[in-house]
């Protein structure tokens, strides 16, 4: 493409969800609850998994990271997601755009990576009880955090780096309610080939890899159960991948129908239907199923609400 058509871009503008006047009220009232109730709860499970010191175990130690990946990506889309209803021109500049489209695939990766090790974490705890607190020792728990917090910060970062070290065209206007590669790739004038080709390979191999560990935990898992002879340790085993079965459902569903579509049905609008689910109702939904089905983190939540009741009925 000729060199005088290619722009050097400063921030790019955020369309949103919808240009319709009279939606915008009602959809910023009714993503602020969500976004709401998605910070109260993913912080409510951080730092009540945290501090309860019956909660020390290694299924809430990747529950807390759950929580913090589900608080930044939502955190990331959400607050500028929210001033698009209320302002004419949502712009958001150059860099920050780099930022959030970052943050949001360093956490989207890490989420699918910590649903993985919460299946084996379930797989070790029903099919090993005995060895379970060697196998899914401190150490190995931490040592898997810290894997998923340096390969995702690299694929992110890697990702990043190529979409915006090619060249943008004359547009600035992204056709999204944030920075996604998709419509961030619509507005390049480079060859997109690499950048396509390296979201493809990276995508199917994290979605393909961490989807198999959770297929072949839980298939062991109900091969596990269905030869226990008691009804209660059934339903007891059932009871603890209840909530995390739910959540596997919920997200990966979402990510295989948005990125696994072929390119002749995709479109923009139900990137967008999809987006909202997994960058906002998906965080609000997780801490809900895990606290309205886990007696545990229902347990924990009583005694802390007692601690705190007690400290200002002395004070």
């Amino acid at each position: 493409m000729d060199k005088h058509n290619l722009t050097v871009l400063n921030e790019f503008i955020l369309l949103g969800i919808t240009d319709r006047p009279e939606l915008q009220a009602p959809l910023f009232g009714l993503f602020l609850i969500i976004y709401m109730i998605s910070v109260v709860g993913n912080l409510g499970i951080i730092i009540l998994t945290k501090m309860d010191s019956k909660l020390q175990t290694p299924m809430y130690f990747f529950l807390r990271h759950l929580a913090m990946t589900d608080f930044g990506y939502s955190t990331a889309v959400g607050p500028k997601m929210l001033v698009n209803f209320v302002v004419d021109e949502n712009t958001i500049s150059y860099y920050f755009c780099a930022l959030q489209l970052t943050v949001i695939v360093l956490f989207i990766s890490g989420e699918l990576f910590i649903l993985s090790a919460m299946s084996y974490d379930r797989y070790v705890a029903i099919c090993s009880p005995l060895l379970y607190t060697v196998i899914m020792s401190q150490r190995v728990c931490w040592m898997l955090v810290a894997i998923l917090y340096f390969y995702c910060t690299f694929v992110s970062l890697l990702i990043t780096i190529k979409i915006f070290n090619l060249s943008f065209c004359g547009c600035n206007v992204i056709s999204h309610f944030y920075c996604d590669t998709n419509p961030l790739l619509s507005l390049l004038c480079s060859n997109t080939h690499e950048i396509q080709l390296i979201i493809f390979i990276l995508g199917s191999l994290d979605l393909i890899t961490f989807l198999l560990i959770v297929l072949v935990s839980y298939l062991l898992i109900f091969v596990a159960i269905l030869r226990m002879h008691s009804a209660v340790s059934r339903h007891k085993a059932f009871s603890t991948c209840g909530s995390h079965l739910m959540v596997v459902v919920l997200f990966y569903g979402t990510l295989v129908f948005m990125y696994m579509q072929p390119n002749s049905s995709h479109s923009f609008d139900a990137d967008k239907v999809a987006s909202i689910f997994y960058t906002l109702v998906i965080p609000m939904l997780n801490p809900l199923i895990y606290s309205l089905r886990n007696k545990d983190v229902k347990y924990a939540l009583h005694r802390t609400w007692k601690k705190i009741c007690n400290v200002f009925s002395i004070v």
